[in-house]
């Protein structure tokens, strides 16, 4: 049986490959950082009791910044294959903890590498590295354009970019890199944009959230569908030779764009009115063929509001209040300078020929 090694299992990417290995006939081990919460809700529906005889994942504690646990971890698992996935990966944030972001998504994979140098185990490594590298690189960018960073996230990533690569030709290790472009789904993070704009279109379109907040409307994304990337990242490590790759969708939209699509598949149609950091979204029509249902007040452990999606099952009750409809004219959507980064990235865009070609991959969601 096959045995792989994930750091970050608990994220957007770690659970979607945990669920692709797991069907392959794959043990799989992850490494979880300990909290005072639970933070594995993204696996906790494939999660068995490591005492079940068919327990095929198992989890163990470890942090990034502590090379003796990598070392101990990588020698008693004796992985066949390791995905790094693990990293401060927030790149606004980066700007705000740099010294935090360089240490465990840059020094934090010199430790894996190390690991798994001193204690010989003959694994394959991927390095999961990121179109952010690329920063102010003319578009579309292929394995051959050059990087040119424009943040500590991505500064940390190139640095792990070459680090991959030079224990790959000084060590002969087995170790790619997968340059991922952007990629989402309904387990992104609640802070990156995509999510965050989607969840607040729901909210307003149910009178839960009156405005969204946003930065800057003309980055230009590849955004492309995280299940068929975590694939990629599969397919690079059962080649016969390491390599790195190029993994998008070679089509890009602006955050402006998205958040108009979002409104309008909430039946909302925006225009937009002023100019620079005045710029305001506004209401322009909105379809009244999507009901405003109510919500049941109903806290959770967590304190948020449960919302109930079909209207005609909800009891009358002291705790059930109408949702406030947004009306033609409401502002929705207005620009924060604290999203902004001190050094934008306008354009990413993907070439990804090569991965067509010696991978055999290509996406089917744009």
């Amino acid at each position: 049986m096959k045995r792989a090694l994930i750091t970050g299992i608990t994220g957007q990417d770690g659970s979607y490959l945990t669920e692709l290995l797991l069907g392959k006939g794959y043990e799989v081990h992850g490494i979880i950082r300990r909290a005072s919460t639970f933070n594995t809700d993204r696996i906790d529906h494939i999660y068995q009791d490591p005492h079940f005889p068919e327990a095929k994942l198992y989890l163990h504690y470890g942090d990034l910044s502590v090379s003796g646990q990598m070392n101990d971890l990588i020698y008693n698992i004796q992985p066949g294959e390791i995905y790094h996935l693990g990293a401060q990966s927030h790149v606004r944030v980066s700007f705000d903890m740099p010294e935090y972001t360089g240490d465990v998504t840059g020094i934090g994979t010199v430790r894996l590498l190390e690991a798994i140098r001193k204690t010989g185990v003959k694994t394959k490594f991927y390095q999961a590295s990121s179109s952010e590298m690329y920063g102010s690189a003319p578009a579309p960018q292929n394995e051959q354009t050059p990087f040119e960073p424009r943040s500590p996230y991505a500064a940390a990533k190139l640095y792990a970019y070459w680090l991959a690569r030079n224990y790959r030709e000084g060590y002969k290790f087995f170790a790619s890199n997968g340059i991922l472009f952007n990629h989402e789904s309904p387990r992104r993070g609640e802070t990156f944009v995509t999510r965050k704009i989607s969840r607040a279109v729901a909210r307003i379109r149910f009178g839960l959230q009156d405005k969204l907040y946003l930065g800057n409307l003309e980055a230009r994304r590849d955004w492309g569908y995280a299940p068929e990337y975590v694939e990629a990242m599969w397919l690079m490590l059962q080649q016969d030779s390491p390599d790195d790759f190029v993994i998008g969708t070679g089509e890009s939209h602006s955050v402006r764009e998205f958040c108009e699509l979002a409104f309008s598949e909430a039946g909302i149609e925006l225009e937009w009115r002023g100019t620079g950091p005045n710029e305001v979204g506004v209401i322009k029509s909105i379809s009244q063929d999507i009901p405003c249902f109510r919500a049941s007040v109903m806290p959770d452990l967590s304190g948020e509001i449960l919302m109930e999606t079909d209207a005609s099952i909800l009891k009358p009750s002291p705790q059930t209040v109408t949702m406030l409809h947004p009306h033609t004219g409401d502002e929705v959507v207005a620009l924060d300078p604290r999203y902004l980064r001190p050094t934008e990235v306008e354009s990413l865009l993907a070439d990804p020929s090569k991965a067509k070609n010696k991978l055999g991959w290509e996406p089917k969601v744009t």
